[in-house]
């Protein structure tokens, strides 16, 4: 297990990750620390757990903002495979139609 320090509101935090993960770790913390920041711009110095609390709670937001979108998306997408799936079938039944015409076209010329 790699352990890294990571830096939020100013303070440095070590924190522990599987092997190979620290670059990602090192990305969520900077998330992190820029909604702490904010915050504290916002409301000023509330102490670092009132902090860390409103930061987590505005990314668990964004997180939750985020699933409803993602939801809704792959509803769309169900949506248009199915209307993809049905133009393509009727496609197929127009080939089908002008490909027995032309037979039968085809038939009464020989």
């Amino acid at each position: 297990m790699a352990q890294i320090n990571v830096e939020v509101n100013g303070r440095p935090y070590a924190v522990g990750c599987e092997d190979g993960q620290e670059s990602h770790l090192l990305e969520l913390a900077k998330m992190f620390d820029h909604q702490v920041r904010q915050v504290s711009q916002d409301m000023g110095q509330l102490g670092d757990t009132r902090l860390f609390l409103m930061g987590a709670l505005l990314l668990a937001d964004e997180l939750a903002d985020a699933r409803i979108r993602l939801n809704a998306l792959q509803s769309e997408l169900g949506r248009l495979q199915n209307d993809r799936g049905r133009l393509e079938n009727r496609a197929v039944a127009a080939l089908e139609t002008a490909a027995k015409r032309i037979e039968k076209l085809a038939g009464e010329d020989a």
